[in-house]
């Protein structure tokens, strides 16, 4: 993986380059405009790229972190994987439309691939007494919230680890993501009915977990 002061350095040159080279105001990205915006950025419009950076970024960050939350202090931060995703994401683009398949299908299948990486270095690193240090705490915690919230993050941990890989995924994108129905289903690979039934049957799993606990 690149370092973190690499993929900064990347970034903040791609972000430079399109201010400079942008030749008008373009309107922000949204959900509905996403395929327009990708197939101008394609074709070289460098407006359409910043706009889509600026869309994409948060999305990124937010799936990481909520893949990668609860794992280990380790090489690699859940920000610095979204980095490298998007850094990713902007050097595959030009092969995007070869693909046939939705842009954020294409986006959260690199990030993915990156959060695969980092679980099978973590998982390497397990055995290398170094390779875990102690989360960094805010100046402003105490004793008592410090404890609370790692119980908190424990028992949420334990408790989606009663649903499967596919459940979990669903309810992140749905939920943590705010992705709709049919979004979900483009990246997942099934429809938005097929969607709406896992995320309600995860859920009722949930509360029978919750109601017997």
């Amino acid at each position: 993986m690149l370092c973190t002061v690499e993929l900064d350095d990347e970034l903040a040159e791609l972000e430079a380059s399109l201010r400079t080279v942008r030749p008008r105001p373009v309107a922000p990205v949204e959900r509905h405009t996403i395929d327009d915006a990708v197939t101008a950025a394609i074709a070289g419009d460098a407006g359409a790229t910043e706009q889509l950076l600026i869309f994409l970024r948060p999305l990124v960050v937010r799936y990481c972190r909520a893949k990668l939350g609860r794992l280990p202090r380790s090489f690699s931060s859940p920000d610095d994987v979204a980095q490298e995703v998007c850094v990713a994401v902007f050097r595959a683009l030009p092969s995007y439309q070869q693909l046939g398949r939705p842009f954020l299908s294409f986006v959260y299948g690199i990030a993915a691939h990156k959060i695969a990486d980092v679980h099978r270095a973590n998982t390497r690193d397990k055995s290398d007494p170094t390779a875990e240090a102690p989360d960094v705490m805010s100046i402003e915690d105490g004793p008592e919230q410090i404890t609370l919230r790692n119980e908190l993050a424990e028992r949420t941990g334990h408790l989606l680890r009663i649903l499967t890989q596919r459940q979990r995924e669903i309810l992140v994108m749905r939920i943590v993501m705010g992705m709709s129905a049919q979004e979900t289903a483009d990246v997942i690979g099934t429809t938005a009915e097929a969607i709406r039934v896992a995320q309600h049957r995860a859920l009722n799993r949930l509360r029978k977990q919750l109601a017997a606990a």
